[in-house]
């Protein structure tokens, strides 16, 4: 994936949590990759955005990753709402 073109489509503050988004998107056929400061992941530095991992896709693919993951978040919340 061309970085020059990607747009940050979510930021989490857990490596392995965007490791999932990233792979749901590439399950959707949308190219992903994960952009974070290395320091955070061999230190388990979380502070002052040191933690952050951002989430890329290419600008084409923009409003269809969001879709995905707005299904997701609302599909999450349902199954939520089933266990209370």
């Amino acid at each position: 994936m061309d970085a020059g073109n990607a747009l940050v489509v979510l930021c989490k503050s857990r490596h392995g949590e965007a490791q999932i988004i990233r792979a749901r998107l590439e399950d959707e056929g949308i190219p992903a990759a994960l952009s974070y400061e290395s320091a955070s992941v061999v230190y388990g530095l979380t502070i002052d955005g040191l933690g952050e991992v951002r989430v890329l896709v290419p600008e084409s693919y923009l409003e269809r990753a969001q879709s995905v993951l707005m299904d997701n978040a609302r599909a999450e919340s349902e199954g939520a709402d089933d266990l209370a």
